[in-house]
């Protein structure tokens, strides 16, 4: 199954940040059982439809990873596989390497 945003959507693969500590043990995130603030984008809508009908331009694209509002997030579960649906608003930063 294919999930595709509409307006300014945006579906988001959480991604886990792993930590190390101080003698090299690594953490997993689900220690702390809350949900990951950042994600790969993994589809954009077309952006919202402003009042003169033309689209607001969305600032992220598709395989950037992205920090985002803790509660914004829509979980959804398509074919076995956790998404979050966000909206281009909650969009904090895109996480550059």
């Amino acid at each position: 199954m294919k999930l595709t945003p509409i307006g300014d959507h945006i579906i988001v693969k959480a991604v886990s940040k792993e930590e190390t500590s101080a003698a090299g043990i690594i953490i997993p995130d689900t220690v702390d059982k809350e949900r990951s603030e950042r994600g790969e984008i993994v589809a954009v809508g077309p952006g919202r439809q402003l009042d003169n009908g033309n689209r607001s331009e969305m600032s992220v694209l598709q395989g950037q990873v992205v920090l985002f509002k803790k509660y914004a997030p829509d979980e959804v579960k398509i074919d076995g596989e956790e998404y979050l649906i966000i909206r281009m608003d909650d969009v904090l930063a895109v996480i550059e390497n």
